[in-house]
């Protein structure tokens, strides 16, 4: 079971609720696995991991069936309703010790220094506070701990950002869950005071039309010892 810190109280236990987006993101995102290699990238994402891990906006807890066997214990936060309660379906089927949990990114449910590794998957696009849910992140993380991320942000040439911007400002956070597609997570995790490890960009769907959401980051960044 996680371990609860005092940060947890007067955190709302549903502090996301996006009902419709997260219905549609469900379907969307199983397809997504296979059409748009996301299963591919999942594996590189969390390969090599051990230790206690938590994952911070688990979504429908697709990520749950990739994690090696060295994993000893997932505590996956997920502050949206629906979207949790497909994730403590996934972790039933897990082959590691999955434990969901509500919770914010800007106020984790846990203790400090409590886990080896935390993840972060397509979900700095969506907090409210970039630099406050990467402060938890360090606050959670023991010296030396790993992050690792895959997120999609800023991409593409003059025109594509345009677009970005511009989506940003109006349609695409109400449409999407709160998503914004220009924000910069390896800029964000270094500002945070992480070290950047090994980062390569991604391109999903990997051999499609280029999309605003398409250009993707997936690295590591260690909290310093």
């Amino acid at each position: 079971m996680p371990q609860r810190s005092a940060r947890a109280r007067g955190v709302p236990r549903d502090a996301v609720h996006h009902p419709l987006f997260a219905r549609c993101y469900a379907r969307v995102s199983v397809g997504a696995e296979t059409r748009m290699g996301m299963a591919r990238v999942r594996e590189r994402l969390l390969a090599g991991l051990s230790g206690r891990v938590i994952e911070v906006g688990a979504g429908n807890g697709l990520n749950f069936s990739h994690y090696p066997g060295a994993v000893s214990e997932v505590v996956a936060i997920e502050p949206e309703r629906v979207l949790r309660q497909l994730a403590v379906e996934a972790a039933l089927r897990a082959q590691v010790p999955v434990d969901v949990a509500p919770g914010a990114a800007e106020a984790l449910p846990v203790k400090s220094e409590a886990f080896d590794a935390a993840v972060v998957s397509l979900v700095l696009c969506s907090v409210r506070d970039v630099p406050r849910a990467l402060a938890e992140l360090r606050r959670v993380l023991r010296p030396g701990g790993q992050v690792r991320f895959f997120e999609h942000g800023r991409g593409g040439g003059r025109a594509m950002t345009f677009t970005q911007r511009a989506l940003d400002r109006t349609l695409w956070p109400p449409l999407s869950g709160g998503c914004h597609l220009s924000r910069e997570p390896v800029a964000a995790l270094r500002e945070a005071g992480f070290t950047l490890g090994p980062y390569r960009r991604v391109m999903l769907p990997e051999n499609g039309p280029a999309l605003p959401s398409s250009y993707c980051v997936l690295g590591t960044a260690w909290r310093p010892s």
